[in-house]
C-alpha cells in the first residue's frame, strides 16, 4: 500500500514538474501566429534575419523578436489642402489613395514610417499637379487628374516598399465668388447652345422651303396637286373646281340657195 502511495506521489510530482517546465518553456519560447493577411519580420539580437510567411512560429523572447506587418490594401486620405493654381486661384482639394505593402522588409527597415512617407509623396504630387494648371483646366480634367498624381507619386511609394493602387479626388472646392462666376458661365454656355440649335433648325426649315419653291417654280402643276392632297387629308371641306366656259355654239340655218 505504501509502495502504491509512493508511486502515486511521484507521478503527481512529475506531472507538476512537467507542467511547470512547459509553462516556463511557453513563457520563454512563446508561439507567435502570423495570419494569412500578415507577414512577419524576424529580428535576432536586433538584426533582421528574414520575412515569415503565414503560420505559427516559436521564438525566444530573450534573443528574437517578430514584428507583424499587415499587407492588405489600405486607404490614406489627404484632406484640406489649400493650393494655388497656375492662374493664382486658391482652391481646397482632398485626395484619397489606395495602397498596399509589397515589400515588408523595405517598408519597415527602409524608412522610419512608410505611411508618413507615402502621405508626403502624395501631398507633393497633388500640389505640383494643382500648381501646374489653371483652374478651368483642372475642372475639365478632374476625372484623370488623380491618375496623373498616382503616377507621379508611384516611384516614392516603391522606394518605401509600397504599391500605389489608385488615387482619386474626393473634393475640389472653389472660392464662393469664383463658384458663382463659373455657374453663370455654364448657364450662358447652355443658353448659347440652345440658341444655336434653334438657329440650325430654322435654317434647315428655310432650306427645305427654298427647295420646295424651286421645285414648284419648275413644275407649277405641283402646287395644285399639293392643294388637292391637303384637302383630301381633311374632312368637312367643300372644294369647287373652276371649269372653263363652254364654247359658244353658233347655229347654222339651212335654206335653199337662190
Amino acid at each position: 500500500m505504501s509502495t502504491l502511495m509512493s508511486f502515486t506521489l511521484v507521478a503527481i510530482l512529475a506531472l507538476v514538474a512537467a507542467v511547470i517546465i512547459l509553462s516556463m518553456i511557453e513563457r520563454r519560447f512563446p508561439r507567435i501566429t502570423v495570419l494569412e493577411f500578415e507577414r512577419g519580420l524576424r529580428y535576432h539580437r536586433g538584426r533582421f534575419t528574414g520575412v515569415l510567411q503565414p503560420g505559427q512560429y516559436r521564438t525566444s523572447v530573450a534573443t528574437t523578436a517578430i514584428r507583424k506587418v499587415d499587407v492588405r490594401p489600405k486607404v490614406i486620405a489627404i484632406s484640406g489642402q489649400e493650393v494655388l493654381t497656375a492662374d493664382g486661384v486658391a482652391i481646397k482639394v482632398s485626395l484619397a489613395a489606395r495602397y498596399r505593402v509589397v515589400d515588408p522588409a523595405l517598408a519597415v527597415n527602409g524608412v522610419e514610417n512608410y505611411e508618413i512617407a507615402l502621405y508626403t509623396a502624395l501631398q507633393l504630387a497633388l500640389r505640383s499637379a494643382i500648381a501646374g494648371a489653371p483652374v478651368e483646366s483642372l475642372l475639365q480634367s478632374r476625372s484623370t487628374l488623380g491618375k496623373d498624381i498616382a503616377e507621379q507619386a508611384a516611384p516614392a511609394a516603391t522606394t518605401a516598399g509600397l504599391e500605389l493602387l489608385s488615387a482619386d479626388f474626393k473634393d475640389l472646392t472653389l472660392p464662393g465668388d469664383l463658384k458663382k462666376i463659373f455657374t453663370q458661365v455654364v448657364h450662358a454656355r447652355q443658353e448659347g447652345l440652345a440658341a444655336l440649335e434653334k438657329a440650325r433648325g430654322e435654317t434647315a426649315a428655310l432650306r427645305h422651303l427654298a427647295n420646295a419653291a424651286q421645285l414648284i417654280d419648275r413644275n407649277p402643276n405641283l402646287m395644285q396637286l399639293r392643294i388637292l392632297q391637303a384637302f383630301g387629308q381633311q374632312s368637312g371641306n367643300t372644294l369647287v373646281l373652276g371649269v372653263p366656259p363652254a364654247a359658244q355654239i353658233v347655229p347654222v340655218q339651212s335654206g335653199n340657195a337662190e
